[in-house]
């Protein structure tokens, strides 16, 4: 929460940080702010009072913000990587291609999208679910498809292939410049490009995939995982959006800079919104 707040206030607050790059990661952090903030204290109710008399209401209500929030952030981190395309790939094109308008409509598909599904899978659910004694974070179902595919696989799908692409032509621009720079520099180049896109597909694989290959080969197993494991895959999922500030904010020199100014308190002292940040 702290993280994620800090990354909301610095594009809010600073003038050169309002980019529409920026606007995709405010969004992302306020998606990620909200699993903690709404998300997780309902998961951690419904685990310390398993038979409370309302843990009907709030096992709905803590699916259905679930799905909206953990399939806005995932959908958020997708249009971020096409983004990041243009902007590495198409350098020449991409004011054109990536703009005010079109960074809008990223945001609202990866909030009106979610919130469709989550309301469809835990309505539907609800509706054709098995009966259980205890909220589960799973609801048996045949909607669930609806969410593996849309919040994970087409995401995965999608960002593969551009963060690769991303890769490839950030070392090919790396070597263009060796004529200029040593090869240390270069390597250097590569070296960190290849850390950065490594760190950013790693670390949503490593949060999401146990959990929703789980729930994918749930039908095929006979949904024989116990409600522990899928417990530890969830919570795993949600710590994705604690690293995403760490990913998206803290590995920029000028996010670094916005931190730090808000963090001393500089800001209280006097209006820094057109402090240029390094």
């Amino acid at each position: 929460m702290c993280g994620n707040l800090l990354v909301i206030s610095s594009v809010i607050y600073f003038r050169q940080l309002q980019t529409p790059t920026n606007y995709l990661v405010l969004s992302l952090a306020v998606a990620d702010l909200l699993v903690g903030v709404v998300v997780l204290p309902f998961s951690t109710v419904l685990l310390a009072n398993p038979c409370w008399d309302l843990q009907g209401i709030l096992c709905n209500m803590r699916a259905t913000f679930d799905i909206i929030l953990s399939m806005s952030s995932i959908l958020n981190l997708c249009f971020i990587s096409v983004d990041r395309y243009f902007a590495v790939c198409q350098p020449l094109r991409y004011r054109t291609k990536i703009t005010h308008h079109v960074i809008t409509i990223m945001i609202l598909v990866s909030w009106t999208v979610p919130a469709l599904c989550g309301i469809t899978i835990t309505i539907g659910g609800k509706r054709d679910g098995k009966s259980e004694k205890r909220c589960a974070f799973f609801r048996i179902s045949n909607l669930n498809f609806i969410g593996l595919i849309n919040g994970f696989y087409i995401p995965v799908i999608i960002m593969f292939p551009i963060y690769t692409k991303i890769l490839l032509v950030a070392r090919g621009q790396a070597r263009s410049l060796q004529s200029f720079t040593s090869g240390a520099t270069v390597s250097g180049k590569e070296k960190k490009a290849t850390r950065t896109l490594a760190i950013v597909v790693g670390v949503f694989l490593l949060c999401w995939a146990p959990f929703m290959i789980s729930m994918t080969c749930l039908p095929f197993i006979e949904y024989t995982v116990s409600d522990s494991v899928f417990e530890a895959f969830k919570w795993f999922g949600w710590s994705n959006s604690m690293l995403n500030p760490f990913i998206y904010g803290f590995f920029y020199s000028w996010f670094r800079s916005a931190f730090r100014i808000i963090l001393s308190g500089r800001i209280f002292l006097r209006n820094m919104t057109n402090v240029k940040l390094l």
